[in-house]
């Protein structure tokens, strides 16, 4: 299987709330993005594939500019904003054309003369007439000709195609990649792990993901709720025993709190994108703050985790902090969060449960380990042959009841899919099985035929009756 091929890149730049995200959301075609009235919604670095008119490129999407103190959130957004620049191939300058050029657009252009990035000048929201004083004065920025756009209407994308074609006009790779077969062992071990990390507010999701990249890639800090867009990240593990680089696609997601706590539009909006996610995502990490233990919102995301069939890892976060108590006092936190998760989460027992730190790295090896060995679980497919001959031993050993004398009678069972496994069930009177017994189906499923933790799914299929009218 080919590597996708590599696209140049193109920043988009500009103070808070004249149109990046929805700009952002226009050249990848699809409302990925968050987007709303309130400036600076956008606090991370978010990459999408974009298609212009036949030009492909990956478009960046940053914070809002804010003239703030380094150490201050606005500040450390603009410190991501900088970075975004290091290697990028062009940038587009956005500016309100309704609003004018306002001083910080003026600093802005300041910034952007004395790097070495090519930039074209955006004039957004120029459908109308409103916005033209505002082009007409975005000359003095002195970009040359700025590109008069609507990013809310689409107007002006053979503008913005001409404006950006000299810049990336022969660094288009042509090479083609094949979409991969998830059930060819061999392709399925050259894919990215799709690998996202969900949990309340402050467990330290992003500090994580920063670990593993070993860099400030991610904004952090001890506010709650800084993240929300969920961000895609790819990146090249290396296993550290057999020295083999993997490729893993990191997904960072906004805090879910309780359900009654969440009122702010952003908030709810931030939610959905991570539920979002998890659709997405292959396996998912539920981080925990081992300083705060297992609440009842970790198990509700749990649920909700594993409803959408998707493979879950626990993951301790803060574990240096929990390990400077005595060892017993350790363990009893963790024996208490692993009882608690089996006790809750009864659909399946036995999730992995790790310990980790952000802070010192101890533990993120294993994680993605895991991670791999999970979805390969998820994505297993058992022969017919070898399902039935357990699917036989099971019977006998345990053979279904008869409710009211009436026997219930299985005949065989197939999986009809994969990545989240599911299997069907063929026999007579399946109305009449008790959820006991499709549980202790399952978990030989999961026992048995090495599906360990991973969501089963289970359908009951019997014949039709033609005599039945």
């Amino acid at each position: 299987m080919a590597l996708p091929p590599k696209l140049p890149t193109v920043i988009i730049i500009g103070r808070p709330n004249v149109g990046k995200s929805t700009l952002w959301n226009r050249l990848v075609g699809k409302r990925l993005a968050l987007v709303d009235d309130q400036p600076g919604v956008t606090r991370d670095r978010r990459f999408g594939e974009a298609h212009l008119l036949g030009l492909d490129f990956t478009v960046v999407d940053t914070a809002g500019w804010e003239d703030e103190d380094s150490t201050s959130l606005p500040g450390r957004m603009r410190q991501q904003t900088e970075a975004s620049l290091v290697g990028a191939d062009v940038a587009l300058f956005v500016i309100d054309s309704r609003a004018g050029v306002t001083p910080l657009d003026e600093e802005i252009g300041r910034y952007l003369h004395e790097s070495s990035v090519p930039v074209v000048l955006v004039a957004n929201k120029a459908e109308g007439r409103a916005g033209d004083a505002g082009v007409y004065e975005s000359f003095a920025l002195g970009f040359g000709e700025p590109v008069p756009f609507s990013a809310e209407h689409g107007e002006g994308t053979a503008d913005l195609f001409e404006a950006l074609l000299p810049y990336l006009e022969g660094k288009q790779d042509d090479e083609e990649f094949e979409p991969f077969d998830p059930e060819d062992e061999e392709a399925l071990n050259k894919a990215p792990l799709k690998l996202a990390i969900v949990g309340r507010p402050n467990a330290g999701k992003s500090t994580l993901i920063n670990a593993f990249l070993k860099e400030d890639r991610l904004l952090t800090g001890p506010e709650a709720g800084i993240t929300r867009d969920s961000i895609a990240i790819d990146w090249q593990w290396t296993d550290p025993d057999s020295g083999e680089e993997r490729p893993v696609r990191l997904i960072d997601t906004a805090g879910m709190r309780k359900k009654a706590q969440v009122t702010d539009k952003l908030e709810k909006l931030a939610v959905a994108d991570a539920r979002h996610a998890i659709d997405f995502a292959e396996v998912v990490v539920l981080l925990l703050d081992a300083t705060r233990g297992l609440e009842h919102q970790d198990l509700k995301i749990a649920s909700m985790v594993l409803e959408e069939g998707r493979a879950l890892i626990i993951a301790i976060n803060k574990w240096d902090v929990a390990g400077k108590d005595a060892a017993e006092d350790a363990s009893s936190l963790f024996n208490g969060i692993k009882g608690a998760l089996d006790e809750g989460l009864s659909q399946v027992r036995g999730l992995p449960v790790l310990t980790v730190s952000a802070r010192t790295g101890k533990g993120l090896d294993t994680l993605i380990k895991v991670g791999f060995e999970i979805r390969a679980a998820w994505s297993k497919r058992v022969p017919t042959a070898l399902l039935n001959r357990w699917f036989d031993e099971v019977l006998e050993k345990n053979p279904p009841p008869a409710p009211g004398g009436k026997r219930i009678k299985l005949r065989y069972i197939t999986q009809a899919k994969t990545r989240p496994p599911g299997f069907v069930l063929f026999g007579t009177r399946l109305d009449d099985l008790p959820a006991s017994y499709q549980r202790y189906l399952i978990n030989g499923i999961r026992r048995d035929l090495g599906f360990d933790a991973v969501p089963v799914r289970l359908t009951l299929r019997s014949p039709k009756n033609p005599f039945k009218r």
